[in-house]
């Protein structure tokens, strides 16, 4: 294995970009029934809306300029090639953050903080998770959070940080934590936008929650009854799926926008669904559901690194009860009134100061 930390740029191939144009022109829609247009998934309409856009308006290439305003790296770990962001700030020996992304964002999500975060003295490391974007697919078996969090304790040694934090949405959530659990004596926090621990079924869980925490819950239970069925496919059978993905840039658009909501902006969702398509990873994406419901790897006891949560209103963000059983050191918990998900982009100024007032307060 080499240790080496190559530099990259983004330079889609132009190309791919006429072969995706050619693609989203000869178009097969899908039919649907008059009056019913999202009743039973993703609605026909955005999906050609957003094709439309995708083919006459979204500039892929300022995208990629954008990208590219910040130094990227490509490095082997565990046999994988990583790819990743590396921008520092102007304050030596400041905190490094961690920030990971989940599924179906990208390293995009951060971008919007990368500028306040840097000012405010914290150099940034923003991964793609393996077999996400710009690295390529995963080439092995066995690429889960486990596995995920070893490589980036890997990383932030071989970038030579003794001390950091890691921050997380959707994925990077239990990403995250996993990191502060494997590498207590130099992840000085953990920071994320949910916390995913639930029920563990035992009735008396349940005897004493309070109104808010039934809201939780009551949100929780909805979503996976009217929107599990993604988690279910991409658990069991992610290959399946990944033929229709990988082939038609309308067919990744109608389903990666199933959780990219329309409360967001048509620029953010394409830099997201286009990062799939150019780097052929939408099948090894949804891969890594299947590897996590192998995964038998168990926690051993609750974590213990100092743990933030920055929730939104309008999105899980946990329940706290439970999240405690699994996490010692809960010491922040806030839930704010922003759009929805996408917090590091839907209201970048909130999560900026929750970060910085954080780890602020971990001297």
């Amino acid at each position: 294995m080499t240790t080496q930390i190559r530099p990259y740029r983004v330079e889609i191939a132009q190309a791919a970009i006429d072969d995706l144009n050619e693609r989203l022109d000869r178009t097969r829609w899908a039919d649907t029934i008059d009056g019913a247009d999202g009743e039973y998934g993703t609605a026909v309409s955005r999906v050609r809306r957003l094709a439309e856009y995708w083919r006459h308006g979204f500039d892929w290439r300022a995208f990629e300029a954008r990208l590219n305003a910040h130094p990227q790296f490509l490095t082997e770990i565990d046999g994988q090639d990583i790819h990743f962001l590396h921008v520092t700030s102007e304050t030596p020996n400041g905190t490094a953050l961690l920030l990971t992304h989940g599924w179906p964002g990208s390293q995009a999500e951060y971008l919007d903080v990368v500028e306040p975060l840097t000012a405010a003295g914290f150099d940034l490391v923003i991964p793609a998770i393996p077999g996400y974007g710009f690295a390529g697919p995963t080439t092995s078996r066995g690429w889960n959070l486990h596995r995920t969090a070893r490589a980036w304790v890997e990383l932030m040694a071989r970038l030579g940080y003794e001390r950091y934090g890691a921050v997380g949405n959707d994925g990077g959530s239990m990403i995250s934590p996993e990191v502060g659990r494997l590498d207590p004596e130099h992840v000085v926090g953990v920071h994320v936008t949910q916390l995913f621990s639930f029920p563990s079924g035992d009735p008396a869980e349940m005897a004493d929650l309070t109104e808010d925490e039934l809201k939780a819950v009551r949100t929780l239970q909805w979503f996976w009854e009217n929107m599990g069925a993604f988690n279910q496919l991409q658990s069991q059978q992610p290959q399946t799926l990944a033929h229709a993905l990988t082939d038609s840039p309308a067919g990744l658009l109608g389903w990666n926008i199933q959780l990219l909501p329309e409360n967001l902006d048509d620029d953010f969702v394409l830099a997201n669904v286009a990062t799939y398509w150019f780097t052929g990873t939408a099948g090894s994406a949804i891969r890594f559901y299947r590897e996590m419901a192998l995964d038998q790897e168990k926690a051993d006891g609750p974590t213990s690194v100092p743990t933030a949560l920055a929730g939104s209103a309008h999105d899980f963000y946990g329940i706290r009860r439970f999240a405690e059983r699994d996490h010692a050191n809960i010491v922040r918990w806030n839930v704010y009134e922003t759009p929805g998900h996408y917090t590091a982009h839907q209201a970048p100024e909130v999560l900026v100061d929750d970060v910085v007032e954080f780890f602020g307060s971990l001297g």
